[in-house]
């Protein structure tokens, strides 16, 4: 069984806490989080905590790594994280506004490998401390997007190949998207996503979904600009809607806690993921 957690908001939806509750909730399962970055400014504890060991992971998968039944480490259930900082007025060198990417962690066959953004290697942007934490005398510079989307081709690509390959052969699997990005992987048949929103979670058959994705993107997937949730979700209709109770900051905090208190909503997921003929109704 493969389930997706997706978010309908760039930022804050919930999705770790739910797709962690969920892996509590299950037997055996596992937690993947196939793209995911942070901000060296803004989340400068969980960046720093994880520079401290000369790693580069973000507290979403460490979250999903702890809840989940895996010996797998962060770098393998989160092939490629990013770490951003804040340059007010800026433009990145990939288009970003008012941030630029510093560093891309991307998981090889080997162990972790780095690409560093040369140009903001070059004007001081990238800290001492990421400087200093990480072994980055050999890394690869990219200066430009043309080099960047050779070295994507050359290690991006070859390590989402490998994390598909794992999540198809675990059962149950859960997968988290990042941002608001309907599909962080492709090549799997989710059988159900849960599209978590603040207050609420939409529930889809995962067939839907996935034929839904396709329609939005116009074709096949390859070489398509990845789509976002609202995209299509506009395209089905949830198989049900549940309204996600507030939970303090202890409670987020014990993926147990989050399993009992959203019990119901887990076992409605479930529910779709088994059924073959999924009802178009809302709770």
């Amino acid at each position: 069984m493969k389930l997706l957690v997706a978010g309908d908001a760039r930022v804050d939806a919930g999705k770790t806490t739910f797709a962690a509750g969920l892996l509590a909730a299950l037997d055996g399962a596992v937690g993947f989080k196939p793209r995911a970055g942070n901000d060296y400014w803004y989340d400068h504890d969980d960046a720093a905590a994880a520079l401290s060991d000369g790693r580069l992971y973000g507290k979403d998968v460490a979250t999903l790594a702890a809840a989940g039944d895996t010996d797998l480490t962060e770098e393998q259930l989160n092939p490629v994280h990013r770490l951003w900082r804040p340059t007010p007025g800026r433009t990145g060198m990939l288009g970003e506004a008012g941030r630029t990417f510093l560093v891309d962690r991307v998981t090889t066959p080997d162990g972790p490998s780095f690409v560093v953004n040369g140009v903001a290697e070059r004007e001081g942007l990238l800290p001492d401390l990421v400087a200093e934490s990480l072994p980055l005398a050999d890394a690869v510079r990219v200066d430009n997007v043309e080099r960047f989307n050779d070295v994507m081709a050359e290690r991006y690509l070859p390590a989402f190949e490998r994390v598909t390959d794992r999540i198809a052969e675990t059962t149950p699997g859960v997968v988290e998207s990042y941002a608001d990005i309907a599909l962080p992987v492709d090549k799997i048949d989710f059988d159900a996503v849960a599209v978590v929103a603040p207050t609420r979670v939409r529930l889809y058959d995962g067939s839907r979904y996935l034929k839904a994705d396709e329609v939005a993107s116009g074709s096949s997937r390859e070489g398509q600009l990845e789509e976002r949730v609202g995209r299509v979700v506009e395209m089905i209709e949830p198989v049900s809607t549940h309204t996600l109770q507030p939970l303090s900051s202890d409670e987020r905090g014990d993926p147990t806690r989050v399993a009992d208190a959203y019990a119901g909503v887990y076992e409605a997921l479930l529910e779709v993921a088994l059924s073959e003929e999924p009802a178009d109704s809302n709770r």
